[in-house]
């Protein structure tokens, strides 16, 4: 088949041809956007899950339907060493210079000059210039060096500025169980403020199966935030994200092909999207069928143990791997603490170390007192791959 047309894009937060299975989250944050054009502030919207169901997809889509609403918008990522300070100040660099003039509305001027003093409290040698004169403008004060100070005062004020403009502020964060302690409770702080003002302001969380308890542990409250669990597709949307995308491109799958990739791939986006992509540049003809859906898996299962699966592999030290062998008995489902530790020899707590810096890497996390899990779909059975010819 012509790898050219190929339709399926496997790829950290890549848009699928098809985004299947996610009509509910979607119309429920066009749902909020609207509400917040009304006057009436929502709670945040925390996505959580583990890797490959397809947040950050999610959360993009967020972001370009906020944007077609002529929203300012800020999407940032935690980590990637960055303070969250700096990668929120930069992201909102751009959209308030598209609002920039002479003629801009006194809130806007306002949240101008804050900016530029947000600006200044992590990058004293950097410059920037909105174009407009605001010597005389009330404004500024965003500079403290207090990370919960200095983001209210800049959130406030370009929620305000928006609002006069008739539209909101969006601030998304991915992998936001990866901001600091007291950054994630700055954010749910004024995540707080913004609801009881009614601040023209929507925020979205998107983060591992941690990020529920992370929140409620930063602030009490935010246990009345809106989560939303995002998981593997059921079979029957599966199918479709793999068949919708082909019939674009006038090809067919066999209903055995269909059926075995949908299997393999256990419903996962991420999977879904390499499975479908091999099996389409190893397939002689329309219709795509089961010899080439076998081919397919068996090169898509390569493709994500080369990637996928060894990208964090590798970011385990060798007493870590130790660790996550001893929980691959268990599969994918969880494993007791107590009972990892059994089959090392040791006892649970000089695990400790261990569990905590695989929990800090993101390669595991504790659904519940006593167990740990992967935070990647598959990886047990990638494990036991890995030791299958030692």
């Amino acid at each position: 088949m012509d790898p050219v047309r190929n339709p399926y894009s496997p790829g950290a937060g890549r848009k699928p041809a098809a985004l299947i299975g996610r009509d509910r989250q979607r119309a429920n944050w066009q749902t909020v956007l609207e509400r917040v054009e009304l006057g009436r502030s929502p709670q945040p919207v925390v996505l959580y899950g583990l890797r490959g169901v397809g947040k950050t997809v999610l959360l993009s889509d967020f972001r370009r339907t906020a944007a077609d609403r002529n929203w300012i918008v800020a999407q940032v990522e935690a980590g990637a060493d960055r303070t969250l300070r700096e990668a929120l100040g930069e992201a909102l660099h751009d959209p308030l210079a598209d609002l920039a003039r002479p003629s801009a509305g006194r809130r806007l001027l306002q949240a101008l000059k804050t900016a530029l003093s947000f600006k200044a409290s992590y990058d004293t040698a950097g410059t920037w210039n909105f174009g407009v004169d605001l010597s005389e403008v009330a404004g500024g004060g965003a500079d403290t060096g207090t990370i919960e100070t200095d983001l209210r005062k800049v959130v406030r004020d370009v929620a305000a500025a928006a609002a006069e403009e008739g539209r909101g502020l969006a601030i998304l964060i991915d992998e936001t169980q990866d901001l600091r302690a007291d950054e994630i409770t700055a954010l749910c702080a004024i995540a707080h403020a913004a609801g009881q003002d009614d601040w023209a302001v929507l925020f979205a969380f998107a983060g591992l199966p941690s990020l529920p308890r992370i929140l409620a542990e930063a602030k009490s409250y935010s246990e009345r935030f809106d989560y939303e669990l995002v998981e593997a597709l059921e079979p029957h949307l599966a199918r479709d994200a793999l068949v919708e995308p082909a019939l674009a491109e006038a090809v067919r799958w066999a209903p055995d092909a269909l059926e075995l990739i949908a299997t393999q791939s256990r419903g996962y986006p991420y999977f879904l999207q390499q499975y479908g992509q091999a099996t389409w540049d190893g397939a002689l003809a329309d219709p795509i069928d089961l010899a080439d859906a076998r081919a397919g898996a068996a090169a898509g299962r390569a493709a994500l143990d080369a990637g996928f699966f060894r990208a964090r592999w590798d970011r385990a030290t060798a007493k870590e791997k130790v660790y996550l062998r001893a929980m691959a008995v268990d599969g994918d489902e969880g494993s007791g603490s107590g009972e990892v530790a059994s089959r090392l020899g040791r006892r649970p707590a000089s695990f400790g170390p261990v569990r905590a810096s695989l929990i800090a890497k993101g390669l595991i996390y504790a659904p519940e007192h006593g167990v740990v899990a992967y935070t990647v779909p598959g990886m047990a059975s990638f494990i036991d791959r890995e030791y299958a010819d030692r």
